[in-house]
C-alpha cells in the first residue's frame, strides 16, 4: 500500500509497460486513470487490475497528440479522482526507419506521439497541479535518445527531445512544487518485439550479440512487471520529493547518465 491515497494517471495504459505500470500502481493501492487510443485493450486490463485490487483503476480513451482532448480527459479524470498527484506519460511509438531515407509520414508519427504528446500531457498536468503547489511527473525517456542505436535514429531523435523537455520544465517548474524525470527503461515491450521483427537477420543477429555483451545483468531486456514496476511506484511515491530533472536509466547497466 506505499501509494495508497496517490491519484495517479498513466497513459499509454493499454499494454506494454503502460500496462504494467497501471497494475503495479493498483497493486500499491492508488486510485488510477489508464488513458490509451486502444480503448478494448485498456478497458480489459482496468478491469482485470481493479478485480486485483487493492486500488482502483478507471480507464479513458485519450489522445497524447489532441492537446484539447488531453485537457479534456485529464480534467474528466482529476475530477472523478478528486484531484492529481501524478501524471506517468509512458505513451510512445517507434517505427523501423533507416536514417539515408526518413519517411516524413513515420517522423511525424514517431514525433507527434513522443514529443507533442509529451508536452500535451506534461502541459495540462501542470496546470492541474500548480494550484496544489506540488505535483510529480514521470516522462519515458530511452537509452536511444543518450547513444547512437543502428537504424533507430529517428526514435532516438525523438527520445533525445523529451530529455531535454524533461529536464527543462523542471528548472522551470520546480519553483512550483513540480518535479518531473523520465525513466529510461530497457524492457521487452510488444513495441520492442515489432522493432525486432522489422530488422533483417544480419541486424537481428547484430542486436542481440551487442545486446548479450552490453547488459552486465543478465545480457538481455529486462521484464516490466518484474523489473521496471518497483522503480515506478518509488518514482511515485514521495521517497523522490526532493528529486527533479533526472534520467534514471531501468536497463541492467546498459548506460549510465551523467
Amino acid at each position: 500500500m506505499e501509494l495508497s491515497g496517490k491519484r495517479i494517471i498513466v497513459t499509454g495504459g493499454a499494454q506494454g509497460i503502460g500496462a504494467s505500470v497501471v497494475r503495479a500502481y493498483a497493486g500499491a493501492g492508488a486510485t488510477v486513470a489508464a488513458m490509451d487510443l486502444q480503448a478494448e485493450q485498456g478497458a480489459e486490463v482496468a478491469t482485470a487490475a481493479n478485480q486485483a485490487g487493492p486500488g482502483t483503476v478507471r480507464f479513458y480513451k485519450a489522445n497524447v497528440t489532441d492537446r484539447a482532448d488531453v485537457e479534456a480527459q485529464f480534467t474528466q479524470a482529476a475530477t472523478d479522482m478528486g484531484g492529481l498527484d501524478v501524471l506517468v506519460n509512458v505513451a510512445g511509438v517507434q517505427r523501423f526507419v533507416t536514417p539515408e531515407d526518413v519517411d516524413v509520414d513515420a517522423f511525424r508519427f514517431i514525433f507527434e506521439v513522443n514529443v507533442l504528446g509529451t508536452m500535451n500531457t506534461n502541459g495540462v498536468a501542470y496546470h492541474l497541479m500548480k494550484p496544489n503547489g506540488t505535483g510529480n511527473i514521470i516522462n519515458f525517456g530511452s537509452e536511444a535518445g543518450l547513444t547512437g542505436e543502428i537504424n533507430n535514429a529517428v526514435y532516438g531523435a525523438s527520445k533525445g527531445a523529451v530529455h531535454t523537455w524533461t529536464r527543462t520544465v523542471a528548472r522551470q517548474w520546480g519553483p512550483d512544487g513540480i518535479r518531473v524525470n523520465a525513466v529510461l527503461p530497457y524492457m521487452v515491450t510488444p513495441m520492442y518485439l515489432n522493432f525486432r521483427e522489422n530488422m533483417s537477420p544480419e541486424d537481428l543477429k547484430l542486436h542481440d550479440e551487442e545486446t548479450r555483451v552490453s547488459i552486465p545483468l543478465g545480457g538481455k531486456f529486462g521484464e516490466a512487471d518484474a523489473d521496471l514496476a518497483p522503480v515506478m511506484i518509488f518514482l511515485a511515491g514521495d521517497g523522490t520529493r526532493y528529486i527533479t530533472g533526472q534520467m534514471f536509466p531501468v536497463d541492467g547497466g546498459l548506460i549510465s547518465v551523467r
